[in-house]
């Protein structure tokens, strides 16, 4: 592999943008391509086949673009599919997955909520994470049903949107939890809302940070960081439209940042 291949991202839709950025703020020397597959999001209610199958196509659409590395930037994709991943491919493979072990670590309230899509809480990866670091605490999972496809459709602060969130958030509030674990790469994009609805002792988690760091780390492990920061190029593809996907990146353009929108 050369050093000037780019870091290949995928995820269900739009929401793995999150992940993107943080992987490009860590690591702006490098060329990145992601995909969003839009066509098919919401992934989490879907079958675990149906799971395996598309995450399956996404990597090999970005093997033949070229990509030195894969960074799955979708939690229900990970828990599903990571491992058939590995061992399909030899190109090193990232994964994302809700970010339960630091939560779990610092909560003084012994009471954590988790928000996520209903094919990671009903993954054996997830529930073996769960076993693992969360045993001695009150864990209150709820199924954010509905949220992706308004965050896809542009309707982050919607009425919709707040009252779904108010619902969903209740159930952990009145268990006085102290950390809010976002199990989707999309829900980021929704801190603003959830930070109205939260109490204000509450602090909310995603993995958009540990993500870049290991991505980083297994670029320097193979020897496959970029060297050279010249004419460094982000090629964002959607099967669908791309508006959403252009206004949650708008302002990585606004850096100047070389950002190509494309259609597959």
């Amino acid at each position: 592999m050369r050093n000037s291949q780019s870091i290949g991202v995928f995820d269900s839709g739009v929401g793995g943008t999150s992940i993107w950025k943080e992987i490009i703020k860590a690591l702006p020397n490098e060329n990145t391509i992601y995909l969003a597959d839009i066509a098919n999001a919401p992934y989490g209610e879907k079958s675990a086949e149906k799971i395996i199958e598309l995450s399956i196509k996404n990597t090999e659409k970005l093997i033949n673009l070229d990509c030195k590395i894969i960074v799955v930037a979708c939690n229900t994709a990970t828990t599903n599919a990571i491992e058939i991943l590995r061992e399909k491919y030899k190109i090193p493979i990232i994964g994302i997955e809700p970010a339960i072990k630091p939560a779990a670590l610092a909560s003084k309230s012994k009471a954590i909520g988790i928000l996520a899509t209903k094919g990671t809480l009903s993954s054996a990866l997830f529930h073996q994470t769960s076993s693992l670091y969360a045993s001695d605490l009150k864990v209150i999972e709820v199924v954010g049903k509905g949220l992706v496809e308004l965050i896809e459709a542009n309707r982050i602060e919607s009425e919709e949107m707040h009252k779904l969130l108010e619902e969903y958030l209740q159930p952990m509030i009145s268990q006085n939890i102290d950390y809010l674990v976002l199990g989707c790469s999309h829900y980021p994009y929704l801190i603003p809302v959830l930070r109205t609805i939260l109490p204000k002792n509450v602090t909310i988690i995603d993995s958009g940070q540990a993500v870049a760091l290991q991505t980083k780390n297994i670029l320097i492990k193979n020897n496959l960081v970029n060297p050279n920061n010249d004419a460094v190029n982000h090629l964002l593809f959607s099967n669908a439209s791309t508006t959403v996907l252009r206004k949650l990146t708008h302002s990585e353009k606004d850096k100047d940042l070389s950002v190509d929108y494309l259609e597959f």
